[in-house]
């Protein structure tokens, strides 16, 4: 590896890092040198994926507990551990979140604000918690976690689509606004990447099979092939990227067919 991509000496702090794309993720920067703090709703997954982690990367390199995004004491105290272990944080990766598909019409205020607290409020709540030592250290990346559905209409997931959406302004605000403090701001939008997330509403379905009918690649994206990416917007080879949202998507964009054209979305056809 080289010097660019060498995260040796940094640390990140990795938000749904239990699982999923947090997980690869965090795999992929222990890899790069980097040490990890990651955190989940669920302690015992918590537990289990540290366990996993350290099998490769060493016990004192991968340290986690349990998080809540939508509580503010969870997030300071987290973020407080994390600096206390590592003495520093380099790296901040917003990786949770949930997912409600129904019907808009079907879907209530709650349940939307409820989406919209775990990704946008959730999102900006941990940015805020790692941005003072971010400042003081002169330096840091942040990497929020975008979608496909931030560029493209995805039928009865208006919550969270408009969520992601929100992700994009976000990380553009927080890019202009802490450059002067040097840390870098960037999102990554993955296309269809089967996680235990959206599993069940790709996997073996018609909505499934289209949307690799509409990909290029003609297949799904997995989450490791996310976690170059993070790798890249974490490390000096990215040290003038800012701002910018990475599209990971097997060329999905490039077809310009949303869901709602697509024939799953019509069932009357």
């Amino acid at each position: 590896m080289t010097d660019r991509f060498n995260l040796t000496g940094q640390a990140a702090l990795i938000t749904g890092g239990a699982s999923g794309i947090g997980k690869a993720i965090a795999q992929a920067i222990l890899e790069a040198g980097g040490k990890v703090w990651i955190g989940s709703r669920t302690a015992e997954k918590v537990e289990t994926a540290v366990e996993e982690l350290s099998k490769s990367a060493g016990g004192d390199a991968v340290l986690g507990q349990s998080l809540d995004v939508t509580d503010d004491q969870s997030v300071e105290e987290t973020t407080a551990k994390a600096l206390e272990s590592f003495g520093r944080i380099d790296i901040l990766v917003n990786s949770a979140g949930i997912i409600i598909k129904k019907p808009t019409q079907e879907l209530t205020l709650d349940e939307f604000n409820t989406v919209h607290e775990s990704h946008v409020t959730g999102t900006l709540r941990c940015c805020k918690a790692v941005a003072t030592a971010m400042k003081e250290q002169g330096s840091g990346s942040i990497i929020n976690i975008a979608s496909i559905s931030s560029f493209v209409d995805l039928v009865e997931v208006t919550a969270y689509a408009a969520a992601k959406s929100a992700i994009l302004g976000l990380t553009r605000s927080l890019a202009n606004e802490w450059a002067k403090h040097g840390i870098r701001t960037n999102a990554i939008a993955p296309g269809f990447i089967p996680t235990d997330l959206n599993r069940k509403f790709l996997e073996g379905t018609e909505r499934g099979r289209r949307i690799i009918e509409n990909t290029p690649m003609e297949r799904f994206g997995t989450a490791d092939e996310i976690s170059g990416a993070a790798v890249f917007l974490s490390s000096p080879a990215a040290s003038f990227v800012n701002g910018h949202t990475l599209v990971v998507d097997g060329g999905y964009l490039a077809c310009g067919i949303g869901d709602s054209f697509a024939p799953w979305a019509r069932p009357d056809e």
